[in-house]
């Protein structure tokens, strides 16, 4: 099996990579990168030394996609992928859909010359706003949880957000971005006739992710609470009784090789993956636990709501499990677990990877 991985040099892309070589699989791997991700150079060196070809490249630009070799299946795992991009002022809006949305067709356009198939890596945030915003709301144990009642909206249950949920506008431009990638993807293969599945993932954690405020948020808030950083709770009241659930990219692996090997009609090509309830925090509890962990720390409060931010969002992964008998293999305490050990074993991360001051 040969595997093109883009954005290799990133978080999920990196992890994959590392998770297949110790796997033992024998798949053959190459990865693309533009490299324009602070910190990325550390995995491009140590992607190169573990004997991954590794491409300077920008699927942005499409000669830089001819010039690949053939491979059995492309993973996407390049993206700019915060909620605020494109309107944050770190990122403009023309850049975030030509990453996004015109790195996608550019990618199609690699599978159909190949034959090659497509996994697309998505996102949770292709979910409409509004609905999440409106959800019904209770506090319990520090954490906001949804009043699910005959007035919830289609497709939320207490096992989260299914693929059911609307999609409708507004969603973010980062989140249309994805939302229209999918829709062409799917498209494609459906026209050129290669095999195209749609992984919508929840927030990806794990040790060595380039971790910030806006994207990352567990790594960010655990090697911040070691390092010494200001950190703030953003919006809701300033509590930080917000929730996500977190999934390591490792447990992607087995789906994965089941996604590559399948040669059936499927029932769906999209499916939620994420850590799901069992998984799910609150800031407010993970402060806890770093506590725990590090020592106690002082919170700041912003009662300011961001914009595109939502209280709560929980994935219900329940058609993957049907489908691919598959469930995240990591807990939460382990993974918050392997993030701290690495923030003590690299108290500097931050500043390599974003530049923060010392």
């Amino acid at each position: 099996m040969r595997i093109l991985i883009t954005g290799v040099c990133g978080f999920v892309g990196s992890t994959l990579a590392r998770a297949w070589l110790d796997s033992g699989c024998g798949y053959k791997i190459i990865g693309i990168d533009n490299l324009s991700r602070r910190g990325s150079h550390v995995n491009y060196t140590a992607l190169r030394a573990s004997g991954i070809d590794v491409i300077h490249g920008d699927i942005r630009c499409a000669s830089d996609l001819d010039s690949l070799p053939p491979v059995d299946f492309l993973i996407d795992a390049a993206a700019i992928p915060s909620v605020l991009a494109g309107v944050d002022g770190k990122t403009n809006s023309r850049q975030l859909v030509e990453h996004n949305l015109l790195g996608t067709v550019n990618m199609l356009e690699y599978c159909k010359r190949h034959g090659a198939g497509l996994i697309l890596l998505s996102t949770s945030r292709v979910y409409s706003l509004e609905p999440l915003a409106n959800v019904r709301l209770e506090i319990e144990k520090g954490a906001f949880q949804p009043v699910i009642d005959d007035t919830s909206p289609p497709g939320l249950s207490k096992h989260g957000v299914s693929e059911a949920f609307t999609t409708a506008a507004p969603v973010s431009l980062y989140g249309a971005t994805k939302l229209a990638s999918e829709t062409l993807a799917l498209e494609y293969g459906a026209a050129f006739e290669f095999p195209v599945w749609v992984n919508r993932c929840g927030v990806m954690a794990g040790p060595r992710q380039f971790g910030h405020a806006e994207q990352g948020i567990f790594a960010y808030w655990i090697h911040a609470w070691h390092a010494g950083r200001p950190l703030k709770y953003v919006g809701f009241g300033g509590h930080g009784y917000q929730v996500r659930d977190a999934l390591s990219p490792r447990d992607l692996l087995a789906v994965l090789d089941q996604q590559m090997a399948f040669s059936g009609r499927p029932e769906h090509r999209i499916f939620n993956f994420a850590g799901g309830v069992e998984n799910a925090t609150s800031l407010y509890n993970l402060s806890a636990w770093c506590e725990r962990r590090f020592g106690p720390r002082k919170v700041e409060c912003q009662d300011a709501d961001r914009p595109f931010d939502i209280p709560w969002m929980v994935l219900d992964c329940r058609r993957a499990a049907s489908m691919w008998n598959w469930q995240p293999a990591t807990t939460l305490k382990t993974l918050l677990g392997e993030i701290a050990d690495f923030a003590e074993a690299n108290p500097n991360w931050l500043d390599i990877v974003n530049g923060l001051p010392a």
